[in-house]
């Protein structure tokens, strides 16, 4: 399940980053744009990162990485999906989420650094 939700973000990924490059350039200022490339490459940071996750519990299934692999993944429905609607100028008071995103997403890699050390031990 974990590979085909990381499979799955990285489609949207270069689907939204297509959108980007060749539908929104028209009409969008140029902090929209800039947004937009944000959201797009954490996405694609995120999206490789969960993948990796994924794998890794298949190499190592003691290992937990549910905790992290959610973390991650509504940090970036936060994150990216604010800086998107934003860009698409559909809410401009999203922003105000994007960190909380970003917040979810830190926490996911350090849950998943603490749990590598316990493993470790």
């Amino acid at each position: 399940m974990w590979i085909a939700i990381s499979a799955l973000n990285l489609a949207l990924a270069v689907i939204l980053g297509a959108f980007g490059a060749h539908g929104l350039k028209a009409h969008a200022t140029e902090a929209q744009l800039a947004w937009w490339q944000t959201a797009t490459d954490y996405f694609f940071y995120h999206a490789l990162g969960l993948l990796a996750l994924a794998i890794l519990s298949k190499v190592i299934p003691q290992l937990p990485i549910k905790a992290s692999f959610l973390l991650i993944q509504i940090g970036i429905l936060f994150f990216c999906g604010s800086l998107y609607i934003m860009a698409l100028d559909i809410v401009r008071g999203l922003g105000m989420i994007t960190p909380i995103g970003g917040a979810l997403m830190i926490a996911g890699w350090l849950t998943l650094a603490w749990q590598a050390m316990k493993y470790a031990k």
